[in-house]
């Protein structure tokens, strides 16, 4: 059975709600980031690299968001989560994929863990400065160049979608003015009322 090592509030959301999506059979172990578990020796025999989210599969373990996605979707085919026969689209899917992950991520993490890039604390302060227009940027994009709707991808439901939808929950929290992306917020509402989503955020809350 598939494992998942997951923290709440992280980017292992969109891997949990994607195996959801995917009818699949795992199991979800929470990492305990209070405690600092991700740097423990248990942990880190699973993912040295100390972070979430992680996949225990029967051939090992797989890290990094678009790696699991991908996997996951690849994995379940009957899922119809990626377009795996149209080379063209699945390569627009990565490419979304790894803008989140290379680009919006990372803009995020500057005001949460700029000590990862700089000792100096007036240098975090300065990245924390930067980060509502770093972000605003990032989703003006998404907004008029990425997202075709209903779903990122017009009307497939792919692996994008629970991505854009963890990316998008930090929208508020980074200062970003919510009214001015009303496609990937109203992408965001219905995401939660997919009965998939909805079990994940009632097992997190549990």
């Amino acid at each position: 059975m598939l494992k998942l090592f997951y923290a709440p509030a992280t980017c292992s959301l969109a891997s949990h709600i994607a195996l959801e999506e995917a009818g699949a059979e795992y199991e979800a172990r929470r990492v305990d980031f209070s405690t600092a578990e991700q740097t423990k020796p248990d942990y880190l025999a699973v993912n040295p690299k100390a972070r979430v989210p992680a996949l225990l599969t029967d051939r090992g373990v797989i890290t990094e968001t678009p790696a699991i996605l991908t996997y996951i979707a690849q994995a379940f085919p009957a899922a119809k989560l990626a377009p795996a026969n149209d080379a063209f689209a699945f390569a627009q899917l990565q490419s979304f994929l790894n803008y989140l992950c290379s680009t919006v991520h990372i803009a995020h993490a500057h005001g949460r863990r700029g000590a990862r890039w700089a000792d100096d604390p007036a240098a975090h302060e300065a990245m924390k400065a930067k980060v509502a227009s770093n972000m605003t940027a990032c989703y003006e994009l998404i907004e008029s160049k990425m997202f075709e709707g209903p779903f990122v991808f017009g009307d497939s439901y792919s692996i994008a979608d629970p991505y854009l939808f963890t990316v998008a929950g930090w929208i508020e929290p980074d200062g970003v003015d919510p009214a001015r992306f009303p496609k990937i917020v109203d992408h965001r509402n219905r995401m939660t009322a997919r009965p998939a989503v909805a079990r994940v955020l009632a097992a997190l809350k549990a």
